[in-house]
């Protein structure tokens, strides 16, 4: 039950990261790259207050590898999202997340069922559904961006199962990140275009969203493992989707839908245990 609540929580936190991206930039409310760092610095700024309030030494402090993977991610994530929904931002990120851990399992020993194989091939037809040429498909730019980001999260999350103090490693990880991305986006920021609201959305996502989501991931992703791990986050597309068309306005597809199909098709049967 602890495993399922925890779970549900992170995947709640992602769906929550795509729509108040999407939500600030989508509506001009502030540049990609004052959102990019304010979500890393609030976040970092929340996760060493939590560290702090805890008490006690760690041992854990994360890396500049996985502060790397986090800053890919976080800027080609906010970039991909000036051009493309959310919902379909979510389904293609998630599925390069899938993609990664999955390869990385199976590189490390993970023996899945013909079940588990099924439900892959069913999963992955989301995505690729979804960016097949067409009059609905995606900007392809911004797909290629979210791709990437996806695959930087799943390196991200790989890294973050060997992690002994969830909370203490991702709090190093994020201000590490923060440098990388002072130094990758300091020059292009433009105060001039950052609106309350957008400043307020995008410490919304680097606060809780993201600090808060990120940690409890890492707690949870032991006990999913990489096949596990992957699959679940292909449920953030569904929520995310349903969030767009409720509070962004953004319009739900027949491609969108039967990407969504497929998806959770996928991941209820590789899921599923007799």
């Amino acid at each position: 039950m602890r495993l399922f609540v925890l779970t549900a929580l992170t995947m709640a936190a992602f769906a929550a990261n795509s729509l108040l991206t999407r939500g600030a930039l989508g509506h001009d409310l502030i540049d990609a790259p004052s959102f990019t760092l304010i979500r890393l610095a609030t976040g970092a700024v929340a996760l060493f207050m939590l560290v702090r309030a805890r008490g006690g030494a760690s041992s854990e402090h994360g890396s500049w590898s996985s502060a790397l993977a986090l800053a890919g991610y976080a800027v080609a994530f906010t970039i991909a999202y000036t051009r493309i929904g959310a919902s379909v931002g979510a389904l293609l990120l998630f599925g390069a997340v899938q993609g990664t851990m999955i390869g990385s399992g199976l590189v490390r020993g993970d023996r899945p069922l013909a079940r588990d194989w099924v439900g892959l091939i069913l999963a992955m037809a989301g995505p690729v559904w979804l960016t097949v040429p067409g009059a609905t498909a995606p900007d392809i730019t911004g797909a290629m961006l979210m791709i990437a980001a996806g695959a930087c999260w799943g390196a991200y999350s790989i890294a973050g199962r060997r992690a002994r103090d969830p909370l203490a490693g991702t709090a190093g990880n994020f201000w590490r990140a923060t440098v990388l991305a002072v130094l990758a986006l300091g020059a292009l920021i433009d105060a001039s275009r950052a609106t309350w609201a957008g400043v307020g959305m995008a410490t919304a996502s680097g606060a809780v969203a993201s600090g808060l989501g990120y940690t409890i991931w890492y707690t949870a992703l032991p006990a999913l493992g990489a096949w596990r791990g992957a699959l679940v986050q292909l449920t953030v597309p569904i929520l995310t989707g349903l969030g767009a068309a409720a509070f962004l306005g953004e319009s739900i597809s027949q491609r969108l839908v039967i990407a969504a199909v497929l998806v959770t098709t996928g991941v209820a049967m590789s899921l599923r245990r007799t």
